[in-house]
């Protein structure tokens, strides 16, 4: 609850991550990447990014939460969990596999990896089990060979939800990792 009344206040507040100071291509799914000043030749592209199509710079779901929509994936896919558990099962490991060889041929990206849960257990275990999560994605995306520092984690624990009936199916949806593409500022 108290995380809840926080995003809350951020959001009433203003105190959120500022809006972009250039507009988002149009081929790109809203968000709040950023994109380097025109003539930079270092991190990606508005063009890079209109190339790769829909999606590259991922939402966020506090971004969508603010929109009133449901946070979307772009082009690295979600990956999701068993009930009260952080290790990644096979099918899991097969997605991040593949969202590596996306990262690993974009090196101008930043990844924010969110944890998420279900609603059931309290809003403190479900912040530290999101937060195992996004950690074990990580980890694992790390031994498939991506730099560490390419990476930010953070947990949102069962404040986020994609669905919220109480159901089986619905609470799968709910304990994922959702991954966010940010476009990097080069570095002066």
């Amino acid at each position: 609850m108290l995380l809840l009344c926080s995003i809350t206040l951020m959001i009433v507040a203003g105190c959120a991550a500022p809006p972009p100071e250039t507009e988002e291509p149009a081929a790109a799914v809203p968000g709040e990447g950023t994109v380097p000043a025109e003539g930079n030749t270092g991190g990606i592209t508005e063009g890079d990014l209109a190339q790769q199509g829909p999606g590259v710079t991922g939402q966020g779901s506090l971004e969508a939460l603010k929109e009133g929509t449901t946070p979307q994936t772009g082009v690295l896919a979600d990956v999701y969990f068993e009930f009260d558990r952080s290790e990644l099962a096979a099918e899991a490991r097969e997605v991040l596999q593949r969202n590596s060889d996306w990262i690993k041929e974009n090196p101008g990206v930043q990844i924010e990896i969110e944890g998420h849960a279900d609603n059931r257990g309290t809003n403190e275990y479900n912040l530290a089990l999101g937060s195992r999560r996004a950690q074990a994605v990580k980890d694992y995306l790390v031994t498939l060979g991506v730099a560490p520092e390419r990476f930010s984690t953070i947990s949102y624990g069962e404040e986020l939800p994609v669905c919220g009936e109480s159901s089986e199916e619905c609470w799968q949806m709910n304990r994922r990792a959702h991954f966010v593409v940010r476009a990097q500022r080069p570095s002066s």
